[in-house]
């Protein structure tokens, strides 16, 4: 058993100073006044340090691993050395599941990562099945980020769902011209961050993708149908009209991931969808596309979940940043982070609060003076310490 002492339990309600957590097995067994909890000599006592001690945070989209297995064009990391360091990093930042969310991309006109090719993806795929029952740090699951023109690889993904390694599924369609890249001098901007690529080549670009054959709105449901019928949700890209989330949730679509603006951020809310922000998006001040701000999204209440999108360290602070000084904000930013994304893939019955009862995946944050910033110093995952950190003076 374990109990956490001294320190300021953030609840899905409210903030406790004033109580003790006991952890038995792998569950929350009880929360009490400080002081009734007794230890024994089979008790470990943690203490906080005045910390908070918070839900494990649940990561819904990131393509982190990609780049730890593919840091450059032409390199390849080993996977098994890739998913072990990256997981590592990850229980620093506070993430205790993750949702590895691979793209099977067709093709890439820029920033090319072999870990995207089909066989590499089949890899990984199994490698992070292969972590459920091996020696691990977090909980590891597979997001299939499918991009709507890789005609050639649905029989795959069809083969990923039945065999049971896929958690959650979003159908993506990067075109420029539409979704993230509707400003196509965003998209000329950003291809060119990338690369040296002339005016008639990038206008090649463009053509070549508005013309590509894509997926029929029936093989899209056909697989979101294949997905619901195993409790994997589904979730839609980069909505950026009121038709598309319209077609999406037609199909069993729960989560909106990126609405471009707010108008849509708020549509998608009142259609009754998750919606879904990157947390750097917070961090930077906006998009790095030009979209949604996130900040202003999450205030505004058309957006209850940040991911960490492609920078594992913006989550926690995000939250913070987002909290400013109030306690009782501190509450609901951190839903953001854990009970939200949890209801959202239908893990919500074991995770993402601190609920007698439920998995004891928690964390001790605390603030380092002068600058307050927030760092994990304690990390739990089913009920075992897998992390513990002392800063010095």
């Amino acid at each position: 058993m374990l109990l956490i002492t001294n320190g300021i339990i953030i609840t899905d309600e409210s903030l406790l100073d004033d109580c003790d957590l006991l952890i038995q097995d792998d569950r929350i067994a009880r929360i009490a006044r400080k002081g009734e909890l007794a230890a024994d000599q089979h008790t470990e006592v943690i203490d906080a340090g005045g910390g908070y001690v918070t839900p494990g945070m649940i990561d819904i989209h990131s393509d982190y691993i990609e780049h730890m297995t593919a840091p450059r064009p032409t390199s390849l990391i080993d996977f098994r050395l890739g998913l072990r360091e990256t997981e590592k990093e990850l229980i620093s930042h506070g993430i205790t599941t993750m949702y590895h969310s691979l793209s099977i991309f067709k093709s890439a006109d820029y920033k090319y990562r072999p870990i995207r090719e089909p066989e590499n993806v089949r890899k990984m795929i199994d490698l992070i099945d292969r972590t459920h029952n091996s020696k691990h740090l977090i909980r590891h699951r597979f997001h299939a980020r499918f991009e709507i023109d890789n005609l050639d690889q649905i029989d795959n993904l069809k083969s990923y769902i039945m065999e049971e390694k896929v958690h959650l599924v979003s159908f993506m369609d990067h075109t420029p011209g539409q979704g993230q890249y509707r400003d196509l001098e965003m998209y000329k901007k950003t291809i060119r961050g990338y690369d040296h690529v002339s005016d008639d080549n990038i206008a090649l670009l463009i053509a070549n993708h508005q013309t590509k054959e894509k997926m029929t709105v029936d093989a899209i449901r056909e697989i979101a149908e294949m997905a619901r019928a195993r409790n994997i949700a589904i979730a839609s890209h980069d909505d950026d009209s009121l038709k598309k989330l319209d077609l999406v949730q037609s199909f069993g679509t729960a989560i909106s991931e990126f609405p471009i603006t707010l108008e849509i951020a708020r549509k998608a809310k009142q259609k009754g969808l998750h919606t879904v922000a990157g947390a750097p998006n917070v961090i930077l001040g906006g998009s790095h596309s030009g979209n949604l701000s996130a900040a202003e999204a999450v205030h505004d209440g058309c957006i209850d979940i940040l991911c960490s999108d492609y920078y594992p360290a913006s989550m926690l602070h995000a939250v913070f940043q987002l909290a400013g000084s109030s306690p009782m904000e501190l509450v609901e930013m951190f839903k953001l982070v854990t009970l939200h994304p949890a209801q959202a893939v239908n893990i919500d019955a074991e995770y993402g609060s601190v609920t007698e009862g439920k998995k004891a995946d928690l964390l001790i944050i605390e603030r380092l003076e002068p600058d307050d910033f927030p760092v994990v110093t304690g990390v739990i995952v089913d009920g075992k310490l897998i992390q513990k950190t002392n800063y010095r003076i």
